[in-house]
């Protein structure tokens, strides 16, 4: 199935030495490496004859491998970027020799940066978008995004997902192989598999000193506290640890790709902000496994469903973002009197507020927050995400898209 992150690394293939591919464990960095041109060579560090190969000498190593090496996995062996660094510089010119991915470790970006800064480029790869999944091409929702078009320019976005396909999606999420395999116990023992993996095996070995059944509760709170603004210290107590140990928590959780961190937004405050983060598992399918939730009808009554509406939604426009390597700073907005934004993107593109809704039709006193926001920060427009049939105009610098254009 067609990535499309693709474009985007064969485009900074061609303009950087090296690209780094983070993600998730599983949503699909080994398969991207798969599909560069042939010529290119492939090392897997999991495997030991390929880690031997490497380790026994990295200088040497890259000297006879000087140009079109992908590394899979590079967490686990952080050592070989100083080796990787003078490769480079050996032949700074020349771009597209290196390509190198990483999942599941805080200290991967750090090393990287701290090894290869001004010679890497990084792209977050996710598990599958709503139009992925599909095997649809990417939507040019993004486009417009990316040029600061006006509210009225979404209107002609095509209806590309129907409310079966959208909900399916919705309720699965976008790992690929329960995707690929396409049943449903399947998809289920894969996420059991999956979770247990993650508290039992990458963890221990990414953080040796972690309390690991501490963090197996905090793992189970998540789905609880999924689209919910986030005190640290209501955590803490809940889970009988320090504060600074709650909050170390929450950047393990974020730091390996499972929990998306949303800062509030408090630049240029007119009112009295909400300064606490905000914050939700980034896949739906694996929240609605914690949930134990199996199909859409159990969904549609259950208490978590709008926060797992919009955390699906805000995952759909940050990944389709990534895919097209648009930069950009992504937050929640509150005041203290009750008013919420959900997602405020801040980028080249200028500031763009986006309320989320489940509803085909949407009242127009709940859209005050978003109106307010736009107007008192002149924003180009405002965006409402909702299931309508088409894209419509819901004030002057408001639009409404439905999530199957996305």
């Amino acid at each position: 199935m067609n990535r499309h992150a693709y474009r985007l690394l064969e485009a900074l293939l061609g303009l950087f030495p090296c690209v780094a591919i983070v993600g998730v464990r599983q949503c699909g960095k080994t398969t991207l490496l798969s599909q560069l041109p042939e010529g290119w060579r492939i090392h897997d560090l999991e495997k030991l004859a390929d880690r031997d190969v490497i380790l026994r000498d990295p200088d040497l190593f890259f000297r006879l491998n000087p140009n079109q090496v992908a590394l899979d996995e590079c967490q686990l062996q952080p050592s070989l970027f100083p080796a990787l660094r003078v490769a480079i510089d050996s032949n700074r010119g020349r771009a597209g020799r290196f390509v190198i991915t990483g999942s599941s470790s805080p200290d991967l970006l750090n090393a990287i940066s701290e090894s290869l800064a001004g010679r890497v480029v990084i792209v977050e790869l996710s598990p599958f978008s709503a139009a992925e999944a599909h095997q649809l091409p990417p939507s040019g929702f993004f486009d417009r995004l990316a040029r600061r078009q006006p509210a009225r320019d979404y209107l002609d976005l095509p209806l590309r997902l129907d409310l079966s396909q959208t909900h399916d999606y919705w309720l699965r999420g976008g790992y690929p192989e329960p995707w690929l395999k396409n049943q449903a116990r399947f998809g289920k023992l894969w996420m059991q598999n999956y979770l247990q993996t993650y508290l039992d095996r990458d963890l221990p070995r990414l953080f040796p000193g972690l309390d690991r059944e501490r963090f197996r509760l905090f793992a189970a709170m998540l789905a609880q506290l999924s689209g919910t603004v986030i005190n640290y210290s209501d955590v803490a107590r809940g889970l009988g640890v320090s504060q600074p140990t709650a909050r170390d928590y929450f950047r393990i959780a974020d730091g390996t790709f499972i929990w998306r961190h949303l800062p509030a937004y408090e630049k240029n405050a007119i009112k009295r902000v909400v300064k606490h983060p905000k914050g939700y598992l980034r896949d739906s399918g694996l929240l609605h496994f914690l949930l134990h939730i199996a199909d859409t009808d159990t969904l549609r009554a259950h208490p978590k469903m709008g926060a797992s509406w919009e955390g699906a939604v805000i995952e759909t426009v940050l990944r389709g973002l990534d895919a097209q390597g648009i930069a950009y700073q992504a937050y929640h907005y509150r005041t203290g009197a009750g008013a919420e934004v959900d997602l405020v993107l801040e980028g080249e593109f200028g500031l763009l507020p986006i309320e989320i809704k489940y509803t085909q039709h949407v009242d127009s006193r709940s859209l005050r927050a978003i109106r307010d926001f736009v107007d008192e920060r002149d924003c180009v427009c405002g965006i409402v995400i909702n299931n309508d049939e088409r894209p419509r105009m819901l004030d002057e610098k408001l639009v409404g898209v439905p999530f199957g254009c996305l």
